[in-house]
């Protein structure tokens, strides 16, 4: 079997996941910086795009960890050349997903007013929450059953057509945000906030229609439901289960970091908003090689090559920590034309200069955690995932995150929380994987 974990073919899956992976923060993105622009009310609106886009993100992270389960299984499958044996589960994963979905509108719709509460929004933020969350809500069963394809796509090895897909969607939703947030004269009125809720939807629909397109056209995976259930069917809700209790646990850690910085006051959270959203699109551009690590550890554990998955983990640390680097230089060289980009307004910008720099020292760390979190998916070690996250969350971020802000550190106190959050994360899942494979390896 084919167990090349060269620069190039890692490369090969990178870089197309790379720049799928940034689609999903281009769209929060791309609220941010137009609604930031928005002539009436620039502060509130980019406060209520921060805190929906953090609620938001807690339930695409939630149940789109389909991407991981269906990736590990499939790639595990690829590797032991027995492909045939799971062609069904990807329509059955998809199935349930989507499912889930609408269940999640359905409970989640009429109590929007309630959500945002908790997240302390008030008045015209808690206003501009609600309308633009309960267009917004309805891209996510589009948004979950692309992530499910884009999955199986992984799981093949495959990285480029999701990045065709990702690409497409992220450009409409440029040009539509433009055009429904201002308007255009005589022809469409400006929507402002609802104009970016209504652009991100037409979005997630072109994407969603995109991926059945591909999927059928370019794989033998077919999308129809099928019976009896795959025999992998149970390890893949196991999965998913263990993923949701993770990701549960990643989300209070958003919600508390999110709760505070709006309890600080509207210039707080629109500075937090304008962090957290270019912290997302780090995170989503190492993802690329966190993907690739998810792809290449599911085919050669499948494939019994132990010694070539400790040298791929040696080589994506190397990556991981040039390109987080490498971030974090392009982000101070650019960092006040950046906070321009997002706001005009003296206060918010003045919050965002003064504690953006932790975002930048946090990148090498963060790449390799999330590296790791990608190897460990494609593994399908998934309870260890869970484990490590729970302890990285209830014993290292919350404890540190209220004793500074008892201390008034506020936006440097939450950001100094998740970075040694990151560590938390890290750190276990390097110990354990070189553990574990460094005897295999031995043994084998």
């Amino acid at each position: 079997m084919n167990t090349n974990i060269s620069l190039k073919h890692i490369n090969k899956l990178a870089i197309p996941a790379l720049i799928a992976g940034i689609s999903e923060p281009i769209l929060s993105i791309t609220d941010t910086a137009i609604v930031g622009n928005i002539n009436v009310n620039a502060t509130e609106s980019l406060a209520a795009v921060g805190i929906v886009g953090a609620f938001i993100s807690m339930l695409i992270w939630v149940l789109g960890q389909t991407r991981s389960a269906i990736s590990s299984i499939v790639s595990q499958y690829v590797g032991a050349n027995k492909l045939d044996k799971i062609k069904n589960l990807p329509a059955q994963a998809i199935f349930i997903i989507t499912s889930l979905s609408i269940l999640i509108i359905l409970s989640t719709y009429p109590f929007a007013t309630n959500i945002f509460k908790l997240y302390n929004a008030s008045n015209l933020i808690l206003e501009y929450s609600v309308d633009y969350y309960k267009i917004r809500v309805f891209g996510f069963p589009f948004t979950l059953f692309t992530i499910a394809v884009f999955g199986t796509f992984r799981g093949l090895q495959n990285t480029y057509y999701p990045m065709i897909i990702a690409i497409i969607g992220a450009f409409t939703n440029i040009i539509l945000d433009y055009i429904f947030v201002f308007g255009i004269q005589n022809y469409i009125p400006a929507m402002n906030i609802k104009g970016a809720a209504y652009a991100s939807l037409a979005a997630q629909c072109l994407m969603a229609l995109l991926s059945v397109y591909y999927l059928l056209k370019k794989t033998s995976i077919p999308l129809k439901l099928s019976f009896p259930l795959n025999k992998e069917i149970n390890k893949f809700i196991i999965m998913i289960l263990n993923l949701f209790v993770r990701t549960i646990a990643l989300n209070t850690t958003l919600y508390f970091a999110t709760r505070f910085a709006t309890g600080y006051g509207a210039a707080y959270i629109a500075a937090y908003t304008i962090s957290i959203n270019l912290w997302f699109f780090g995170a989503f551009f190492i993802d690329g090689y966190a993907s690739a690590g998810n792809i290449l550890s599911g085919k050669l554990l499948g494939a019994k090559a132990y010694d070539s998955l400790l040298k791929l983990s040696n080589k994506l640390i190397i990556y991981g920590i040039l390109i987080g680097c490498a971030m974090a230089i392009i982000g101070a060289i650019f960092y006040y034309p950046l906070g321009n980009l997002f706001s005009n307004d003296p206060e918010v910008l003045n919050l965002f200069y003064d504690s953006f720099w932790i975002i930048l020292i946090m990148q090498p760390l963060c790449a390799i955690a999330f590296i790791f979190d990608g190897i460990f998916k494609g593994l399908g070690k998934m309870k260890h995932l869970r484990n490590v996250l729970l302890f990285s969350t209830f014993i290292i971020f919350i404890p540190i995150l209220f004793w500074l802000d008892s201390m008034g550190y506020k936006l440097h106190g939450i950001f100094i929380a998740l970075t040694f959050w990151i560590i938390a994360r890290g750190i276990p899942l390097i110990v354990k994987f070189r553990k574990t494979f460094t005897q295999l390896s031995q043994n084998n």
